[in-house]
């Protein structure tokens, strides 16, 4: 029960922030990513927000601790280096990000706007992560086929 009642905050806190740094507009964050242009730099502060409370917490807590107090295991990736698959995910959601001036954040921050534009793109995004994961499978499988 507390790991929900703590999620749930943790969320709320995510779309409160969100709102409020205007992370959820995206002629700002297309001016942020407009670097060339009329560069907006405010949402840089945002970044810096969360890397200064999340360094600190990752070096005190997680580097520290073998076990989390909410959790079985603290979920860390295992990949160190960056491989096609991180380098193609990385341009195409550049790519959707730079276009729409949304990521998946703060289109589901606004979801409850119920703007049709917003819903498209949950809807898109949603079938764009369903495509993907069709697609892993199907490789595997015929990688597991290969070898057998």
């Amino acid at each position: 029960m507390l790991f929900r009642f703590i999620a749930l905050l943790s969320g709320l806190l995510f779309g409160l922030g969100m709102m409020v740094s205007g992370m959820v507009d995206p002629v700002k964050v297309i001016g942020f990513l407009d670097v060339f242009g009329q560069w907006d730099p405010s949402l840089a502060f945002v970044m810096g927000g969360a890397l200064m409370v999340f360094i600190p917490g990752y070096f005190l807590v997680i580097k520290k601790q073998n076990v989390p107090k909410l959790a079985a295991a603290f979920t860390l990736s295992s990949h160190t280096k960056p491989d096609t698959k991180l380098l193609s995910g990385s341009a195409l959601f550049g790519i959707g990000w730079g276009l729409a001036g949304i990521c998946p954040g703060p289109a589901i921050t606004l979801a409850g706007t119920q703007s049709p534009t917003i819903g498209l793109f949950i809807i898109s995004m949603l079938a764009g992560i369903f495509i993907v994961q069709v697609g892993a499978k199907k490789s595997s499988k015929m990688i597991e086929s290969a070898t057998h």
